[in-house]
């Protein structure tokens, strides 16, 4: 081999050699508090004062959207007020007496951060945000955040408003899940049109630059004041492997994007996805009590796969079924009826619902009214 190929080669190896520990190196974070998680089971790759209480910025309003998807009685536009008008940091020109699709707040709260469309969102809720609050901090427990207290809708900053990574990784997670918030934060650009005045309307552009900087990025929510420095949650999906970033209190607004990016490469170089058993091969039933059927047939609401992180064996992994013996009719096809609880080294990481694969009316069977009868006498629920 000649001299000048044996320098060529090695000078590949080095660099080769280089780009691999660099990739599976830990990232130097500067922000005060930051988080990588896997975005199904919630287990922890990375994580720098996870648990300190910092203020989260707009990334709050990932809660703000959520609670408003999940309102099923929300009505679909919103009259805004003077509050909403004259709310600080405003981004979009809403004034008093105009009126907008929520959906179009919702793109608006989500791309650009804008602060009156959280208000409007919340006033419409509960009247005003000291209610919504309430109704946020309820959400933020039923979720599992353990050191997280909302005062605003928007993160405007506030002495009692704070959050943690972890906290805010859960929140992301949970949102995430939700296929209307998906498309919202993963949508770049926008146009939103006002339903009065009728020629109103506004360009948006989401503040989230990793939606053009990152390979698989799939959203999710900026945040920035002065008091509360650069804050992100960010997700990202390759090869199965999905991953929620958190980072809060960059030193500024271009560092949080570039350690959030460091620390997804980061997690995608620790995580990979074994699959499990598919969701139509988990083949369960229980006996309806009830209904012209005595039984109703159930499998998994979606397959199961086992996130394996820095050398973890799947072995460690299992599953535990929560099913009750007997269901009440009417029963419509997928309908959860129970949960599979995913478990690794017996830790709780995931539940999957059980969902009924058909139909069951109300009613009659002799069936049912004999088992059900037994199964009752007997304490066997």
């Amino acid at each position: 081999m000649k001299l000048n190929q044996i320098f060529a080669l090695t000078f590949f190896l080095c660099v080769f050699c280089n780009s691999i520990a660099f990739a599976d190196s830990i990232p130097n974070v500067t922000a005060k508090g930051a988080i990588v998680i896997e975005a199904t089971t919630g287990r922890v790759i990375y994580e720098k004062n996870a648990d300190m209480k910092l203020m989260p910025a707009s990334t709050t309003k990932i809660m703000t959207a959520v609670l408003t998807l999940e309102n099923e009685r929300l009505t679909k536009e919103a009259n805004i007020s003077q509050n909403v008008a004259f709310t600080e940091d405003q981004y979009l020109p809403l004034q008093e007496g105009d009126v907008v699709d929520v959906q179009n707040l919702l793109y608006g709260l989500m791309m650009v951060s804008d602060n009156g469309s959280a208000v409007a969102l919340a006033e419409l809720m509960d009247g005003n945000t000291r209610r919504f609050a309430m109704r946020m901090n309820e959400k933020a427990n039923e979720i599992g955040c353990e050191n997280t207290h909302f005062v605003t809708p928007n993160g405007l900053p506030d002495p009692m408003h704070y959050s943690t990574a972890r906290d805010m990784a859960k929140i992301s997670a949970y949102a995430m899940k939700n296929r209307a918030f998906r498309k919202i934060v993963a949508t770049k650009d926008d146009i939103m049109i006002w339903n009065f005045p009728k020629n109103k309307t506004a360009i948006l552009e989401n503040t989230n630059k990793l939606l053009w900087r990152f390979k698989g990025i799939t959203g999710i929510k900026t945040g920035w004041t002065s008091m509360a420095g650069g804050c992100l949650a960010a997700s990202a999906k390759r090869g199965g492997v999905e991953l929620i970033t958190v980072v809060l209190g960059s030193e500024d607004a271009e560092i949080r994007f570039n350690e959030a990016a460091a620390l997804l490469e980061y997690g995608f170089t620790k995580t990979r996805i074994e699959k499990g058993p598919r969701k139509e091969n988990i083949k369960l039933t229980a006996w309806v009590s009830g209904g012209k059927s005595h039984l109703v047939h159930i499998m998994a609401a979606e397959d199961i796969v086992y996130p394996l992180i820095d050398g973890d064996n799947i072995k460690h992994y299992s599953l535990e079924y929560v099913l009750p013996k007997i269901v009440k009719a009417p029963i419509k096809q997928g309908d959860k009826q129970g949960e599979i609880i995913l478990r690794y080294k017996g830790k709780e990481v995931e539940r999957i619902n059980l969902v009924a694969t058909e139909d069951v009316a109300g009613g009659f069977s002799v069936l049912s009214f004999f088992y059900v009868g037994l199964l009752e006498l007997f304490g066997m629920r």
